[in-house]
């Protein structure tokens, strides 16, 4: 059977080590749950674990948790495109913004729903993806301080999503700046520095986060474990709350090396392996999950001996060794999985998606851990009880 597991004792681990570390550090958060596609399952299951602030970039999945959750904080992670401005504001809580002209539409839409609509102002840090210049800065918030249905909670940043900008301290000490620049000049609070994403918990654990930095958007953390700075996994963090399980259709001894002449001109890039001798033979066994369903690169075989050796758009071939480990047909491998094979897994429509324990079974067995369902915070970003 291929399926992709949520492993639910896993990723509660995460979520509440997170929490901690965030909860120390005197700040809120919201949990990015993009990835997860609008999965109803999982989606459940965050909110037994306590999560109560999602953000997404999709209003499709925005809708399919409000219809599982209905109290809950929503994010709209998507910098707002005019034509979904009537959904945004009538889905969503909180919008990521950098467009004076689209936070006018947001306005104009919220006075119609008899709405304010909350607002964080993204700055361009350096990334090269969304935010206002800060040469504009004053001239922006002068106009939209004066929209009548937008409340502005603050700033924020975006690091590390496009370019691979890593977050320093320097690029974090610009935000508190500008956040004192525009409360002295308009006079006005803003109780909110949304400081990013997963990429800047290294700083968080090392005690670098400046206390400014009051809010933080952590999805990849809590669901891969991925230290997006350094590789490898954030410390304490599990790496295995959501693996991909597939099922071995043929498994041989074969040559290792390609006989013939062979040719670049393939389907898909090829996925590079260790070097092989001439004549060199061993046990391949090829799983029915391909280019189609996943991004085959972003794979890791669970037992380290295992080395993919190439996919197509329907199969994974993976070298298993001098031996066939005790593998036949029907049985499985399981893989750890980047942020992009996840994203690509869980948008998917071919494999299933399997939440283990079942929710109803995890509960049971973390009551007396005292395992409830918080209240609905009156502030934003998620917590749990201690």
């Amino acid at each position: 059977m291929n399926r992709v597991i949520i492993n639910l004792e896993a990723l509660n681990h995460n979520f509440q080590l997170v929490n901690k570390w965030i909860k120390r550090h005197g700040g809120t958060w919201t949990l990015v749950s993009k990835v997860l596609c609008g999965h109803s399952d999982t989606l459940k299951a965050l909110q037994q674990l306590g999560v109560q602030s999602m953000g997404d970039s999709r209003l499709a999945n925005i809708r399919a948790i409000e219809r599982l959750i209905p109290e809950f904080e929503a994010w709209y992670l998507r910098l707002p495109h005019v034509s979904v401005l009537k959904d945004v504001v009538s889905l969503t809580d909180v919008s990521l913004n950098s467009e004076v002209s689209v936070i006018e539409g947001l306005n104009e839409e919220a006075k119609k729903q008899d709405k304010v609509h909350r607002i964080i102002i993204m700055i361009e840090l350096g990334d090269l993806r969304e935010g206002v210049l800060p040469g504009s800065l004053l001239k922006f918030y002068d106009h939209v301080f004066q929209l009548s249905n937008i409340e502005v909670m603050g700033i924020g940043a975006n690091l590390a999503c496009l370019s691979g900008t890593v977050p320093n301290i320097d690029q974090l000490t610009q935000l508190i700046l500008y956040r004192e620049l525009l409360e002295l000049k308009f006079n006005r609070k803003l109780p909110m520095i949304s400081a990013g994403s997963s990429v800047v918990l290294p700083l968080l654990l090392e005690g670098k986060m400046p206390k400014a930095m009051n809010h933080f958007r952590i999805g990849e953390a809590v669901f891969l474990g991925t230290d997006l700075v350094n590789g490898g996994k954030l410390k304490g963090l599990r790496d295995d709350a959501v693996l991909l399980e597939a099922e071995i259709a043929e498994i041989k001894e074969k040559s290792l090396i390609p006989m013939g002449e062979t040719t670049a001109r393939t389907p898909f890039d090829a996925i590079s392996e260790d070097e092989k001798t001439p004549g060199q033979r061993g046990y391949r066994a090829l799983v029915t999950v391909g280019q189609l369903d996943t991004e085959v690169s972003g794979l890791t075989p669970m037992e380290p001996n295992y080395r993919i050796a190439g996919a197509s758009s329907d199969l994974i071939v993976v070298n298993i060794g001098d031996e066939a480990d005790g593998l036949t047909i029907g049985d499985s491998i399981r893989f750890k999985l980047n942020y992009g094979a996840l994203l690509r897994l869980m948008a998917g429509k071919y494999l299933d998606k399997v939440v283990k324990p079942k929710i109803g079974e995890f509960i049971l067995n973390h009551e007396d851990d005292g395992l409830v369902v918080p209240p609905v915070l009156d502030q934003v970003g998620s917590t749990i009880p201690d």
